[in-house]
């Protein structure tokens, strides 16, 4: 029976991390219906129940190093974790755990990262040494393995594969129709869903959402509904932008599981978001989808599906948004088709990883014996 602890930012409440470890646990699962996961979180009570799996807290040491002791792979990931944009100590941290499976000699995955940028001359020396140290590495997107090479990281097998959230299986739309129903969501016109996300303070973009909000509202006749991927801090994001509008949206004011949000989406017409894993969400449900983009990440899983990001958060305008949704909303069937082909492609690059991770467990059994 294998066994895997799995190293990323898990126990936070955010939507998107969430839903990148339900993706990898259901992808495992279907392989390998025995497997058994530790997970390292900032909320292990929360883990557990969320996911059904052991859970231990990202500061205990101790249980860390046990587990890793006995475990036959350290997934790292997935998601941003190596990489000091968003934060400069999250690095070290994750580097850190990296550095605990090393010392117990248990094998190492970097598992479908997106892959820096990381800043400054020790921390690029640091992720050499490590990355070096995994025994194999899969990227989310083309521009990550760029930054591996840019690293001096070449030992390992490394892969081009996508996000984890990309195997996550479609849902059934009834549950998201019913929670629309009870925010008073009319099912008598379109819906454009909006996923805002606080960054830096900025205040710009928030203006430019309220602005096409409006205009697509007047235009189109649709509904807008904001959806928080991250409780309760998107909702606070979305109050600041509704009160710059003119016509009323609606606020979803609750915290929602991985199939709860992937529902509500599959029931948009239109989704324009700032968050990530929302826009993989869209995808997921066959929902064309409008990105702007805060982070690299962003840009890079757009580009991975043949689009463009409306602009970053300081310089898009409503006009950017505008042009590129109109021609979207006026052609909804071709971009569903489109994306459809591209994101099936994603879809098995995304199971791949697991399959991978699988591969590497036996391999390095049978190598012991």
């Amino acid at each position: 029976m294998s066994s895997i602890v799995v190293s990323g930012y898990y126990g936070s409440k955010n939507a998107g991390d969430e839903a990148m470890l339900a993706a990898m646990l259901e992808v495992f699962t279907d392989l390998d219906p025995k497997i058994k996961f530790t997970v390292i979180s900032t909320n292990p009570v929360d883990t557990a129940k969320r996911h059904g799996v052991k859970s231990i807290n990202w500061l205990n040491i101790f249980a860390i190093l046990k587990a890793l002791k006995n475990a036959d792979l350290l997934i790292s990931g997935g998601g941003s974790l190596l990489q000091n944009v968003t934060s400069g100590r999250s690095l070290y941290y994750y580097m850190g755990i990296l550095f605990l499976s090393v010392l117990v000699r248990t094998p190492i995955m970097l598992y479908a990262q997106g892959i820096g940028p990381v800043f400054g001359w020790l921390p690029r020396k640091l992720m050499c040494w490590f990355g070096n140290h995994a025994k194999l590495i899969t990227v989310r997107d083309k521009e990550s393995l760029t930054e591996l090479e840019q690293m001096h990281i070449s030992k390992p097998l490394i892969k081009v594969t996508a996000d984890p959230v990309l195997a996550i299986h479609s849902v059934d739309k009834n549950i998201g129709r019913h929670i629309l129903s009870e925010n008073k969501v009319p099912h008598t016109k379109p819906i454009v869903g909006i996923c805002a996300r606080e960054w830096r303070g900025l205040l710009h973009y928030k203006k430019v959402l309220a602005d096409i909000s409006d205009r697509i509202t007047e235009t189109f006749g649709v509904q807008i509904v904001f959806i928080p991927m991250q409780f309760p801090e998107d909702v606070r994001v979305a109050e600041k932008i509704a009160a710059y509008m003119k016509s009323t949206p609606i606020l979803l004011n609750d915290e929602y599981t991985t199939s709860e949000l992937l529902s509500i989406t599959g029931n948009l017409d239109m989704l324009i978001s700032i968050r990530l894993h929302a826009l993989i969400f869209a995808g997921v449900m066959g929902v064309p989808m409008i990105g702007m983009s805060y982070d690299p990440k962003v840009d890079r899983f757009l580009n991975s599906i043949g689009e463009k990001a409306a602009g970053n958060l300081e310089q898009t305008t409503a006009d950017d948004i505008f042009t590129q949704f109109a021609t979207k909303w006026n052609n909804k069937d071709k971009v569903k088709e489109v994306n459809g082909q591209r994101l099936a492609e994603l879809r098995r690059a995304a199971s791949s990883n697991a399959e991978m991770a699988l591969d590497l467990i036996r391999n390095d059994r049978i190598s012991k014996h």
